[in-house]
């Protein structure tokens, strides 16, 4: 079953760029913009196929994203049919429509969520308490450090913790991750009987906790360490809403978006630490600042191994993952970051509406592949730290 939802959800992946592009394809063909080019993920080319109405379909190799190419595409063009001859709001139309696309799907998957019952995902998660009806089951292993106490204990993802006591005292019952927090800190060190569920059969170990000067040194590195060695263990409890369930999907979305601004001012902080480090040497600091970064965001393979472990937590946790995933490309998406939409949004804003003149070819294309040379280095850097924290 675990394995079947991890194929959807990277299914339901892939579709959160599609539906990226699609925006700006019909976007683009409303306003009289030639679309010459539909691709899903970047070339080299694996598939290429001849559409009615001239625009070719593509399929290539690297899973990056996805493009839509349209006839001119410097703002300076002015052939007719091209993007560069197009007025300012179908442009910004154009440019915003796969931002809005992910949005409303976001929404959309929020509120089929908040009506069927959202898993809990953040302190103080948005709800309408006159109309929500709470479900909370046990806390469950979500990712388990290889070589750590649980792994030696036998706990695998999606097990139960049930409970854990010192070794001849009387065990305490978990109930939630921040008592399991708490309940292994206080036992740093010691021997531990571990109680938990595996497919419906409670089973027990002794093991020993790791100790708190292990796990304090731990922090900042690639991999940092718990004291039993559950990363990120899931509290799983179920929001279910009915009138109220868009007015969930909008103030969940709301939340969303603000830690993911809070992360993003980390991450930036932790790469100017790597950059930093590396050019004075300071080996203390570029760990930290990997550390840092790859805490707030993941690349490619941190991506696979969040639907992965969210699959192996049901459908509704892989479907909650992908709609924070739609909205998080909607919020990247509109930011003045070079070479993705929101850079070049506001980069004809700014040419066109203020200074009334736009950029010449090479200044763009200069502009622009900068930034994607950047954003490529980011994803090489933020991969290589993911494969180090996940392999």
């Amino acid at each position: 079953m675990a394995i079947l939802l991890l194929v959807i959800g990277i299914f339901l992946f892939i579709g959160l760029i599609v539906a990226h592009e699609f925006g700006h394809f019909i976007a683009a063909r409303r306003n009289g913009v030639q679309v010459e080019e539909f691709g899903i993920f970047f070339p080299p080319t694996l598939y290429k196929r001849k559409m009615r109405g001239g625009w070719n379909f593509t399929i290539n190799a690297l899973p990056l994203g996805g493009f839509v190419k349209l006839k001119g595409e410097h703002d300076s063009d002015t052939a007719p049919g091209s993007f560069g001859a197009a007025s300012l709001w179908a442009k910004t139309q154009i440019m915003a429509a796969g931002v809005i696309m992910n949005l409303v799907i976001a929404l959309l998957l929020l509120t089929f969520l908040a009506l069927i019952g959202m898993p809990k995902l953040v302190n103080n998660q948005f709800t309408v308490a006159s109309d929500t009806k709470v479900t909370k089951s046990e806390v469950l292993a979500t990712y388990v450090e290889p070589n750590s106490a649980a792994a030696k204990a036998g706990i695998q993802t999606r097990d139960t913790i049930i409970s854990i006591g010192q070794v001849g005292k009387p065990a305490t019952k978990v109930t939630s991750v921040t008592g399991l927090t708490h309940l292994t800190k206080s036992l740093a060190g010691k021997q531990v009987l571990v109680s938990y569920s595996h497919k419906g059969v409670t089973k027990s170990s002794t093991v020993t906790l790791l100790t708190s000067s292990v796990v304090d040194k731990s922090k900042n590195t690639d991999n940092p360490k718990g004291y039993l060695g559950l990363s990120g263990p899931a509290e799983f409890t179920l929001q279910r809403s009915t009138w109220s369930a868009p007015v969930v999907a909008v103030g969940f979305s709301a939340q969303i978006t603000k830690l993911t601004f809070q992360g993003l001012g980390k991450a930036v902080a932790g790469l100017g630490s790597i950059v930093a480090g590396t050019v004075t040497g300071n080996s203390q600091a570029r760990t930290h600042g990997q550390s840092k970064a790859s805490s707030q965001v993941s690349g490619p393979v941190g991506i696979y191994f969040v639907l992965q472990t969210s699959s192996q937590l049901g459908f509704q946790f892989m479907l909650l993952i992908i709609a924070i995933i739609s909205l998080t490309l909607a919020i990247m998406n509109i930011l003045p970051i070079p070479a993705l939409d929101g850079g070049r949004l506001w980069i004809t804003l700014v040419t066109r509406g203020i200074f009334k003149r736009p950029l010449s070819p090479a200044r763009e294309e200069a502009i622009n592949a900068s930034g994607f040379v950047g954003l490529l280095l980011l994803i090489v850097v933020i991969s290589i730290v993911d494969v180090k924290r996940f392999f």
